[in-house]
């Protein structure tokens, strides 16, 4: 199955399913996937600077297109931040490329982390999810054998849905899979 059937499979399957289910009368009110943000908070790059750098490369391996360093907005003395100091890394996915991971995460990553029950039914209120990753290693495009440090990440996915039963809806029909 390649993006395009993804996207296909949108058009064909997933629409009717959610007409018929919420009682749209217009194909337009269906809500889409919009977009997809991949984002890892790296508080321990205060510490040692060649992290973001690590991690960028690991996150443009995983997403496909290349990821950016977000830095501070403000000095925290606290925690040895200084301004515009890179502290994570983020990669926002739209159209084909999201639908390509989309499709990774739910049919190779996420099947490859241990003792995987699904995952949490937490919306946001909008009909966005947000889940969390533990260990970057569970896509096929991380070489285990190259990793200094395990670091997590969160991925959000961006729904036009109006409610969260919406997008839970849509998130589930694209595979999502949601613990019971």
């Amino acid at each position: 199955m390649n993006t395009a059937s993804l996207k296909q499979d949108y058009k064909e399957r997933i629409v009717p399913v959610l007409m018929k289910e919420f009682g749209y009368s217009t194909v337009m009110q269906c809500p889409k996937l919009t977009k997809i943000v991949l984002n890892q908070g790296l508080g321990i790059a205060v510490a040692d600077k060649k992290i973001i750098d690590v991690a960028i490369n690991e996150m443009t391996a995983i997403a496909g297109q290349k990821a950016v360093a977000t830095v501070s907005k403000k000095d925290i003395s606290n925690f040895k931040v200084r301004k515009k100091m890179p502290i994570g890394v983020r990669v926002t996915l739209r159209g084909d490329r999201m639908y390509e991971f989309l499709e990774r995460l739910v049919r190779v990553a996420l099947p490859r982390i241990r003792d995987f029950k699904g995952i949490e039914k937490n919306m946001d209120g909008r009909g966005n999810y947000t889940m969390g990753i533990q260990e970057q290693i569970i896509f096929p495009e991380i070489n285990i054998d190259n990793i200094e440090k395990l670091l997590g990440m969160n991925i959000t996915f961006v729904t036009t849905a109006p409610t969260d039963e919406e997008g839970f809806a849509l998130l589930r029909e694209f595979g999502l899979p949601f613990k019971k």
